[in-house]
């Protein structure tokens, strides 16, 4: 059974930093591009960023460029989505969700359950 739980969510003020994380298992997570989604209460659904197999490649949606860095730990099964300058409208259910490429921009047919992100002063 893949299974995905994202943690690291939270409270944090505008302009602050928040390391998000997500633990995959039942599936040989270094075969997969691995993928953040968010939903938020303004814009809805969005996809955030994408990681290839080993890294090697990242994409990014272009309001989060230069702001957010999309990471992997093959040797733990973990992905990582660093966010630092948070504005209110970062605010969202952030998702970890299991690409069906290698490389990335395939289908996203397996997400965990989110976690919280809250910007607010």
């Amino acid at each position: 059974e893949v299974q995905l739980v994202e943690s690291g969510g939270g409270l944090v003020q505008p302009g602050g930093s928040l390391r998000l994380s997500c633990a995959a298992s039942g599936f040989t997570f270094d075969d997969y591009a691995m993928n953040w989604v968010r939903q938020g209460p303004v814009k809805g659904l969005e996809w955030v960023s994408g990681i290839s197999w080993n890294g090697g490649r990242t994409y990014y949606a272009e309001s989060m460029k230069g702001r957010f860095t999309i990471s992997r730990d093959n040797a733990k099964n973990t992905l990582y989505l660093q966010m630092n300058s948070l504005k209110s409208e970062d605010s969202a259910v952030y998702y970890c969700a299991k690409d069906d490429a290698a490389v990335g921009r395939g289908g996203m047919n397996y997400w965990g359950k989110g976690t919280l992100v809250t910007v607010s002063s």
